[in-house]
């Protein structure tokens, strides 16, 4: 059974650093490019990055220059570094796996993130 923990989210200051984590487990790790989504109450889930097992990265724009999205295959963990944070960065973050063999996506239960003075 695949199942994706998040962890590392929390509350920080503007313009201070978290470090999420996403450990994978039941999923062939090789064959998932893995991202990070957001989600605001009221709004759709959108992509913050992603990152294919030969580590090519994806950004939105919004997070171009401030996140950083990394992998460790051997660990079957994908990370986000977030930097430079903004209140509007406050979201609840997601985790996901997705299987380029057949399209097969997992989700992570998410970890909420608030950035606030």
């Amino acid at each position: 059974q695949d199942e994706l923990v998040e962890s590392g989210g929390g509350s920080v200051q503007p313009g201070g650093s978290l470090r999420l984590s996403c450990a994978a487990s039941g999923i062939t790790f090789g064959f998932n490019v893995m991202g990070w989504y957001r989600q605001t109450p009221g709004n759709e889930r959108e992509l913050v990055a992603r990152i294919t097992p030969g580590s090519s990265t994806d950004y939105a724009g919004f997070v171009k220059g401030r996140f950083t999205i990394s992998r460790d295959n051997s660990k079957s963990t994908v990370y986000l570094q977030m930097n430079s944070l903004k209140p509007e960065d406050t979201a609840v973050y997601y985790c996901n796996a997705h299987d380029f063999r057949n399209g097969y996506d997992s989700w992570g239960q998410g970890t909420q993130v608030t950035v606030s003075s």
